[in-house]
């Protein structure tokens, strides 16, 4: 169960850090909105990590919770904020997702 916390935990952590690029691209009350969504999203993330690291591994669960954090941010700035694309940007991208199952399969939990 705490797995799949932790998956939703970094999937949170990509909400925060889409908000924080949506801010960046407005102003005025649409702003402080996505920063009120950054602050949100930002603490659900770390309660979600917190809650998962009661029975995994620190390491493990940060390494995952960041690596989910880490791909699923290139790809919403590929998709929605036209972000590069490249063979080694995705190369590596390739190469973290197999990181965080590799860890996921070697962990005792």
């Amino acid at each position: 169960m705490n797995w799949i916390i932790l998956v939703i935990a970094g999937l949170f952590e990509v909400a925060f850090a889409s908000c924080l690029g949506k801010a960046k691209e407005t102003s005025g009350t649409e702003m402080y909105l996505w920063y009120t969504g950054f602050l949100i999203t930002m603490t659900i993330s770390m309660l979600l990590l917190i809650k998962a690291t009661h029975t995994l591994p620190i390491g493990t669960a940060y390494a995952v919770w960041t690596g989910i954090g880490v791909v699923g941010t290139v790809l919403m700035g590929i998709f929605f904020f036209k972000d590069p694309v490249s063979f080694w940007r995705v190369f590596f991208i390739i190469t973290l997702i197999g990181s965080v199952i590799g860890l996921k399969a070697v962990s005792s939990h």
